[in-house]
This record gives structure tokens, sequence and C-alpha cells, in this order.
């Protein structure tokens, strides 16, 4: 009989009698049922034992189970496949892997030297939901405001559980390669660019080295 403490010990002391007092068959299922138990204690054990070995390689702490939406993640940062002008980044560590950055340098294009970084925050529903996307970079640009929101159809009702954070990081780098006037959050950067493209070139660069555009400032990101 199974040691399981002091009511295996009682059931052992017990078990030619509770024998003697049962039909054959039921004797039968008995012994069967008891065969179960002991089983369903060994597995218990080998779970416990491969759960121990698995926190003292982790330095003693309990290993979080991952959710659907950080595998998926895992995989699509296993499989990114950026431009040369892009990387990626982890400020909180490895171990937080649905915050990072993405930093884009445009080697074309209006803002071309210039050095852009995104934060990307993604949900445990991922890819079933869109990661959300802010520019940590003050910009002038039309499809991004002063607050770092950004226009992109991916990123919203064109979203589809099919895509990954690869798509949306060459969806941000086309919005600096091709900045687009027809869906705007920067209305006014929007109109120059419809307008006046010379002056929207103007106006970027100066913002780009350092400066005001109109009222407004605009760190250096050159």
């Amino acid at each position: 009989m199974e040691d399981m403490g002091g009511k295996g010990k009682w059931m052992s002391t017990l078990y030619p009698y509770m024998m003697g007092g049962l039909s054959l068959a039921n004797q039968r299922l008995f012994i069967k049922q008891i065969s179960c138990a002991r089983a369903m204690i060994r597995l218990f054990k080998v779970k416990e034992k491969q759960k121990e070995l698995a926190e003292n390689a982790n330095g003693g702490l309990p290993i979080k189970k991952q959710t659907a939406g950080e595998l998926r993640l895992h995989k699509d940062i296993s499989e990114l496949n950026l431009p040369k002008s892009c990387s990626i980044s982890f400020p909180n560590g490895k171990d937080d892997l649905m915050n990072f950055e993405v930093s884009i340098r445009p080697d074309e294009g209006y803002y071309v030297g210039g050095t852009f970084l995104f934060s990307f925050q993604v949900s445990p529903t991922y890819p079933h939901e869109a990661p959300k996307v802010k520019c940590k970079t003050k910009v002038y640009h039309p499809n991004i405001d002063l607050e770092g929101n950004v226009c992109l159809n991916i990123l919203r009702e064109d979203w589809k559980p099919v895509l990954n954070i690869n798509t949306v990081i060459y969806g941000l780098y086309h919005l600096f390669t091709e900045p687009n006037y027809e869906d705007p959050l920067n209305h006014d950067a929007a109109a120059v660019l419809r307008d006046n493209p010379k002056m929207f070139e103007s106006n970027v660069r100066r913002a780009m080295y350092g400066g005001h555009v109109g009222q407004t400032y605009f760190p250096r990101c050159m």
C-alpha cells in the first residue's frame, strides 16, 4: 500500500479486513480503485518534482505561465526580418516581452537622417487585438500628432490576427518614406504637405534639427 501519511497507514492496517467483507467483484473493483489512487499520487509527485527542478533552475522563483499572446509575440519577435534602419529593444528586460521599443532611422524621403522612437504595448489577447503604438519622439508629421498618436490603418480598422509585429514596423517605416496628407492627425502639417511640399520639407528639417515650426518647438532628433 502506498504510504499516504497517517491515513495511508490506517488503510494498510484495515486492508485485509475491508477485503474480507466484500464480494469477489467488489474486491476487484476495490483493488482497481486503490491502483488508480496510487497512480495519481505517483503522477502528482512527478509533477511536483518537475516544478521544483524548474524553479531551482530559475533561481528559486516560481515559473510564470505564458499567455497565448505572449507565446505568439515571442514567435513574432524571433522571426523579425527588419531593414537595417530599424531596431528593437526591451527597456524592462527580456522578461517583459509585452512592452518594447522600436527605433526607426529613415534612409530616404523627407525624414532621412532622423531617429524616431516608438513604444509598443501588447495586450494578452494579441494577435486578436492590435498592439498599442505611440511615437516617443516629437515629430512634425501629418500622420503623427504632437502627443505621439499614430495614424496607421493596420493599427485600427484593418488589423487582422494574421498580421504581426514585423508588419507594423514596416508600416511605421512607410509613414516616414511616404507621409500621407489624406488621412491626417496633424492637419496643419498635412495641409502644408498637400499645398506646398517645399515648405513641408523645410519645416521637417527645421523640426529635426531642433527648432520651432509655428508656435511648436521640436527637440533635435538628428
